[in-house]
């Protein structure tokens, strides 16, 4: 039995034996697979070309340097920069600008200013400090004058605006609201008028001294104030309140005998008392406006007398536009009228910007007090 398990366990191992050497041989008889040629081999895919860049140089080789000789840096590669893009076309030419109108138009169209007041057109005196006669005789009236177009043919309407200062917001109203050539009368009475003087200076406005002269009916239906001329006054006090009524103002052209609605009737009754009032004036430099409609020429002083009043008998802006109407007629006739508004009251100021918006289509023309003036009629 135990013979019989050996020999089949030889058998085992010998069958083992006899295919493995069979399988080897089988192997080594097939051999490894061929390879395909190159010739017959599947293309590649060809790689996708290369994106444009800087092409870099190689760095150059370094120089042979001196044993002596300090050592130099190695120098750096050279960037090939790609060519600059072409430069967008140039715009056209600028037209050449317009030709510059003549100095007097340029002139015309922007808004003149009056000069800052002067010191050595003022004088010191005991109620402050009043205009007087300049260096070589210059004059407040030239000094602080808009400039004007005298070649202007077109009639000529002058405005007078009063009782500036008394009330600030109505008085900056009509600052702002008007036309630069229109004149403002101050009343010596205003509390603060230097910001109104200013803004009015910027303006191109000429500037009056209202002056509180003795009215009709002078009391209680008419107060021209403690500072008025008064005709039962001697002639030396009188002249102090008139230097002080001056002094309440720098930069002014002249005076203009109202205050207010009160036009100095009864003071301008006594010939010597006007006659001094005048004779003062012109001696300082001054000129002199006469406010009652239908007066007198200024005999002893450059001035004008107002043709008419436009807030009377009442400042309401129908009654207004009708007396601009007047002045109209009456420049058409004779080259030239002055009018005259005592209180710049919103419905006065009003009536007179819209009138001025459409004076030109008219033919007429705004002009200051300055340009209206008249030689003394003692003088012609």
């Amino acid at each position: 039995m135990r013979f019989l398990t050996r020999k089949a366990l030889g058998l085992f191992w010998l069958g083992l034996v006899v295919v493995l050497g069979v399988g080897v041989g089988t192997l080594e008889w097939l051999g490894p697979p061929e390879r395909m040629p190159p010739s017959v081999a599947a293309p590649a895919e060809a790689p996708p070309p290369p994106p444009p860049a800087l092409v870099v140089a190689p760095p150059a080789a370094p120089a042979v340097v001196p044993a002596m000789a300090a050592p130099q840096p190695a120098a750096l590669p050279v960037v090939a920069a790609l060519p600059p893009p072409a430069p967008p076309p140039a715009p056209p030419p600028a037209p050449a600008p317009p030709p510059l109108a003549p100095v007097a138009a340029r002139q015309a169209m922007a808004e003149p200013t009056i000069a800052a007041p002067d010191p050595l057109l003022l004088e010191r005196t005991r109620q402050g400090m009043v205009p007087q006669l300049g260096p070589e005789g210059r004059t407040s009236i030239r000094t602080y004058a808009r400039t004007f177009d005298r070649e202007d043919r077109r009639p000529r309407i002058g405005l007078i605006l009063g009782g500036m200062g008394l009330n600030a917001q109505h008085s900056e109203e009509a600052i702002r609201r008007l036309p630069g050539a229109i004149t403002l009368a101050f009343s010596p009475y205003a509390t603060r008028p230097e910001p109104l003087l200013e803004r009015a200076r910027a303006r191109g406005m000429e500037l009056l001294s209202a002056l509180p002269l003795e009215p009709a009916g002078f009391g209680a239906r008419a107060d021209p104030g403690d500072r008025a001329l008064l005709t039962g006054l001697p002639i030396g006090e009188n002249l102090e309140r008139l230097d002080w009524a001056l002094s309440r103002i720098q930069g002014q052209v002249g005076a203009i005998g109202a205050e207010g609605s009160m036009r100095g009737e009864r003071f301008a009754q006594s010939a010597d008392l006007l006659a001094t009032l005048q004779i003062t004036l012109t001696q300082r430099g001054l000129l002199y406006v006469e406010p009652r409609p239908g007066g007198p020429q200024p005999a002893r002083a450059f001035g004008r007398a107002v043709d008419v009043v436009l807030d009377e008998p009442s400042p309401t802006r129908t009654e207004v536009m009708r007396r601009l109407s007047e002045l109209e007629v009456l420049a058409t006739q004779n080259g030239s009228a002055l009018g005259l508004a005592g209180d710049p009251v919103p419905s006065v100021v009003a009536a007179i910007e819209a009138w001025a918006q459409t004076l030109q289509e008219r033919n007429f023309v705004i002009a200051p007090i300055t340009v209206l003036l008249r030689r003394p009629v003692e003088s012609r």
